[in-house]
């Protein structure tokens, strides 16, 4: 088994669908965070030139914006491949659960840890196709035991809803301090 390679095959390209919109993304971030490190860094006039803040991020965005160029050249020389768009579209459905957990750690404050728990595990497990009592029901007991779980035996300070401020005080200090 020979494991002597040529030059060109050590940089062949394999690419794949979605490389060229990859790419720029890549190049237009790289170079947007370039452009930041004079707001975001601080010059000392003394000292050395590496021991400057600045230094280093700026000669790892400076790479990064060099790699993503060649990136971008290489995607853009290279074979098309179908299916662009259809990987485009995969990247961004998987957006969708980072929207979730956005959506449930706005949600906590306002109607309360156990409820936002008990109703986001509803809606993401009708959400992933699970409609029937059974699997419901599972989602109710495990975000259920997680709540006991954070909030009583890991004693994780969580912030209490506003919508425990309407219930009686025996049981909301029963539910401020236990779920």
């Amino acid at each position: 088994m020979s494991r002597v390679k040529t030059l060109q095959s050590l940089f062949k390209r394999y690419r794949r669908p979605g490389d060229i919109v990859f790419a720029w993304i890549v190049l237009i971030f790289s170079v947007f965070l370039l452009s930041q490190i004079f707001e975001q860094t601080a010059y000392q006039s003394r000292g050395k030139l590496v021991a400057q803040p600045r230094f280093w991020p700026a000669i790892s965005l400076g790479t990064m914006s060099v790699f993503a160029a060649f990136h971008l050249l290489g995607s853009a020389f290279s074979e098309r491949i179908e299916g662009r768009w259809r990987e485009v579209w995969h990247w961004i459905k998987s957006v969708e659960y980072a929207g979730w957990f956005i959506a449930y750690a706005a949600s906590v404050p306002y109607a309360g840890y156990l409820p936002t728990t008990i109703i986001f595990a509803i809606l993401l497990t009708l959400r992933s196709g699970y409609r029937n009592a059974k699997m419901i029901s599972a989602a109710i007991v495990s975000s259920f035991i997680v709540v006991v779980v954070f909030k009583t035996l890991l004693k994780v300070n969580l912030p209490a809803g506003r919508i425990y401020e309407v219930l009686p005080d025996g049981l909301r200090q029963i539910m401020l301090a236990y779920f």
